[in-house]
């Protein structure tokens, strides 16, 4: 049964309602345990129901069971107790300010490797340490710090050097360049806009959207392998070069020759990017580990590239043939036609990728891989040369 998710009123995030949660919430304000399980779990049962329910509702929910079952002092401890944390205030060493916002702290674990769940039960206990010391404000260098520290001691040293690692970098301001290629139907998109989403990254490009502008400026009769699938461009290269030449080395030629014309506009958009400092995600077949060697980087831009891959033939089949639900069917057919120069293509890209040492990942679940590429990127920005050393 899926879990019903919490919205909170504040900040409009979501997370999964957890009853441990509320159970250790409830502690707080003086029940045992015995009988603040049994409320969560009753409160539990109350929304089961429900897709989404606000904090503030389910904080009322709360309160008036405690107030009828117990009395209204221990309901309005409880209220007191869930709002202290909005004024908690974090101090930053600008002398600017901010909010201590549990979404963000969420988005910043799971980064760091945690699931939603562990996040959130973080989150809480952080909530908590706040709430017994009646923290109203905390310089942010404490701030990480602590976090930090409740990290090494919940979740391992490895974690809280990530967390540290990825800290450093977030108070810099160098230009982080994300580069995530594969072939047709490995989910390429769909990873894209969840890290987006996690790393508040606002520009996210469509090596497939560039190739429709190059076709505009470039017409059928003056670069015609650039209106061809990356799957079936070897069609469109001149006649001599399908002379003698087996399958897989036209389809690599193909495929190259229309991803070298791309790349022109992937340079002008990666390269505006880093000008202006602004992170970027750029996806697509187009992105091929060869591109690596064909632009240079200044030291300041850290750059992760990965291939994701679909592993399994029949994966990969049934994700092409999903995407009849989301494009017009005819489309799902014709890459289901092709689906062996697909097969083909993956194998070409995935063999250049290991050649190079570009990490390929196995997207068969999308959390797992998104914890996956953040290490990668963790890694990276711990093997730059700005990164402060940060010992285990």
């Amino acid at each position: 049964m899926a879990k019903t998710l919490v919205v909170d009123s504040a900040e409009q995030h979501r997370i999964p309602f957890l009853r441990g949660i509320l159970t250790r919430s409830l502690q707080e304000v003086g029940l045992g345990f015995e009988p603040a399980y049994d409320i969560a779990s009753k409160i539990r049962d109350d929304i089961s129901e429900l897709e989404e329910i606000t904090s503030n509702d389910l904080r009322d929910r709360v309160a008036d069971h405690l107030e009828k079952q117990y009395t209204a002092e221990l309901a309005r401890r409880y209220r007191a107790a869930a709002d202290a944390v909005q004024s908690t205030i974090i101090e930053g060493p600008d002398g600017q300010s901010r909010q201590f916002s549990r979404s963000q702290l969420g988005r910043i674990l799971q980064t760091v490797g945690l699931n939603q769940d562990e996040s959130v039960e973080f989150a809480q206990r952080l909530i908590s340490h706040f709430r017994k010391r009646q923290v109203t404000s905390i310089e942010s260098g404490h701030y990480h710090e602590l976090i930090r520290r409740h990290l090494s001691q919940s979740a391992g040293k490895k974690v809280a050097r990530r967390y540290e690692v990825w800290t450093q970098f977030a108070r810099s301001d160098r230009p982080l360049l994300i580069l995530i290629g594969g072939t047709a139907g490995c989910g390429k998109s769909t990873i894209a806009t969840e890290l987006a989403n996690r790393l508040d990254i606002v520009r996210s490009v469509s090596t497939d959207m560039l190739r429709e502008v190059m076709r505009i400026l470039l017409p059928e009769r003056i670069a015609p392998v650039l209106h061809e699938s990356s799957f079936v461009a070897w069609k469109a290269l001149p006649d001599p070069a399908h002379q003698h030449a087996e399958t897989d080395a036209l389809l690599a030629e193909g495929y190259s020759s229309q991803a070298h014309l791309v790349s022109l506009a992937n340079e002008a958009v990666i390269q505006r990017a880093v000008r202006e400092h602004v992170p970027l995600i750029l996806e697509g077949v187009h992105v091929y580990p060869g591109m690596l060697e064909e632009i240079i980087f200044d030291d300041s831009v850290t750059v992760v590239m990965v291939m994701l891959a679909a592993l399994k033939r029949k994966q990969l089949r049934r994700r092409i043939s999903g995407r009849g639900g989301e494009a017009p069917k005819r489309r799902a057919d014709r890459y289901l036609d092709n689906f062996d120069s697909i097969w083909g293509l993956q194998s070409y890209l995935l063999s250049e990728a290991d050649r190079l040492n570009i990490p390929i990942i196995s997207n068969d679940d999308k959390n797992i891989t998104i914890q996956q590429i953040m290490r990668v990127i963790v890694q990276k920005l711990s093997e730059s040369p700005k990164s402060e050393a940060v010992s285990d």
